[in-house]
């Protein structure tokens, strides 16, 4: 392949082996190599389409393309760093296929219409699957939300008991976040599917195109309707990286309660082998690594948001050779995000709930002390005051190790003469659980109105 620059008129001077190296891109936007061949042979045939070029020039420049495209699926391409990037690499390597005509299809266009084309391309040709894996996640939570319904857990605030709800209700507050994730990334989809070709290096062309005939071959909803920002634009990347944080910020929320649920203290949950590993020393540890290896995860993902928001922040339009600091974040975020949604999938449909574990935590502890507060604003008692009366039981419990079903009648008839023998129904944890008919609350009802509904949209999607 020829090493001699394609953009070198100019200069007298060769930059050193190690400058090349420093300022290439092709050790990872090779990986738009399907993108830029596509981007190409939309453009060539609008350059035929427009005129601009001959229709025999253009036959031997889209069959060298499909070559290259067909070389490339086959594993047969091989870049080099001294063609700096993957635009230049596939140039040259039509160019020894083809001849001289190659260097016709840089007509109306420059690297960074072409470049933003690409990236632009790399994205929404991956959104689609990231969809479809939060979709499979939500399917996975709804399905299991709807086996336990019933099952009853302690809710937490300040990673304290506070009220009993149904492991359902927990599992579906996480359906709403995937479906928040999943609209986000759809909306995302709207600021990707803009295409920057025909924008050139940043004022546009003097040659007669017609973008919308390349944003048609392309599959584009629309054109970027001013240059300088087609070429300058990372929007799309941003909003992408900043999707992904969320994401993985939900994910990574549920990976820390499941490595809690499934330790010896909690026994919530029992993870699949499948999804856990050993340990090297100690013969009986079952740990839960690919929940704590997601929650990780994490943190990469954060950093290539703050890393292209740094770059971005104070870029003068139009391009710069900053921008080129714009892919490898995103790249690797997408190689990130669509294990990380199989791999939780997988690690979630597996584990087994302890039902009875759960339970027994609901009524060994504190958490319907609200349940006898409401019992008592229901019976007139300003809810303030009954708020006080039971905090006293709860002190007295506390000092008699005693849990409120647990005391008499008579003890507690002591603090309120207006509590009878029914609080005793009230007081049992899967009645409180069923009593929350509000909307959106733990009820046994509310919960079914969430699946059913969960269903309806995922059948909709």
């Amino acid at each position: 392949m020829s090493t001699k620059k394609l953009w070198g008129g100019r200069f007298q001077e060769q930059a050193s082996k190690w400058v090349d190296e420093f300022g290439a891109s092709i050790s990872f936007d090779q990986q738009m190599a399907d993108e830029d061949i596509e981007g190409s042979l939309a453009h060539v045939k609008m350059l035929t389409y427009t005129k601009i070029l001959n229709s025999k020039d253009v036959d031997q420049i889209v069959a060298g393309l499909e070559e290259l495209r067909q070389e490339l699926h086959e594993g047969k391409l091989t870049f080099t760093v001294e063609n700096e990037d993957i635009h230049m690499n596939i140039e040259a390597l039509l160019t020894e296929k083809i001849g001289p005509v190659a260097g016709k299809l840089h007509t109306a266009r420059s690297r960074n219409d072409q470049v933003a084309t690409d990236f632009h391309l790399y994205v929404k040709n991956r959104l689609p699957r990231i969809i479809d894996e939060i979709t499979t996640l939500q399917k996975t939570l709804v399905s299991m939300a709807a086996q336990n319904v019933e099952t009853i857990m302690p809710g937490y605030t300040h990673l304290q008991h506070a009220q009993p709800i149904s492991y359902g209700h927990y599992l579906m507050a996480y359906y709403q976040m995937l479906k928040r994730d999943k609209e986000r990334f759809e909306f995302n989809m709207k600021h990707t599917d803009m295409m920057p070709l025909g924008a050139a290096a940043l004022a546009g062309t003097t040659f007669p195109i017609d973008r919308e005939y390349t944003a048609k071959e392309l599959g584009f909803g629309q054109v970027y309707a001013n240059s300088l920002d087609a070429v300058s634009d990372r929007d799309f990347a941003l909003e992408f990286l900043s999707n992904s944080s969320i994401l993985m910020l939900h994910l990574s929320r549920f990976c820390e309660e499941i490595s809690m649920w499934v330790s010896h203290e909690f026994k919530y949950l029992e993870l699949s082998d499948a999804y856990t590993t050993g340990s090297s020393i100690m013969p009986q540890k079952k740990n839960p690594d690919m929940a704590e290896l997601i929650r990780g995860k994490s943190g990469r993902v954060y950093g290539h948001l703050m890393g292209l928001l740094a770059t971005m922040k104070s870029l003068p339009l139009a391009y710069n050779k900053d921008l080129q600091e714009d892919k490898e974040g995103v790249f690797d975020t997408v190689k990130t995000l669509l294990p990380s949604l199989k791999v939780f999938n997988g690690m979630l449909k597996t584990a087994k709930p302890n039902v009875e574990r759960m339970k027994h935590a609901t009524e060994n502890d504190f958490s319907n002390a609200t349940e006898l507060a409401d019992y008592l604003a229901a019976k007139g008692v300003p809810f303030r005051e009954a708020h006080g009366i039971v905090g006293q039981l709860v002190l007295k419990g506390l000092q008699t190790h005693k849990n409120l079903q647990d005391m008499s009648l008579e003890e507690l008839k002591e603090a309120s003469p207006k509590i009878e023998a029914d609080v005793y129904h009230d007081l049992k944890s899967e009645v409180a659980v069923e009593r929350r008919h509000s909307l959106g609350g733990t009820g046994f009802d509310q919960v079914r109105i969430q699946i059913k509904n969960a269903k309806q949209e995922l059948s909709d999607s």
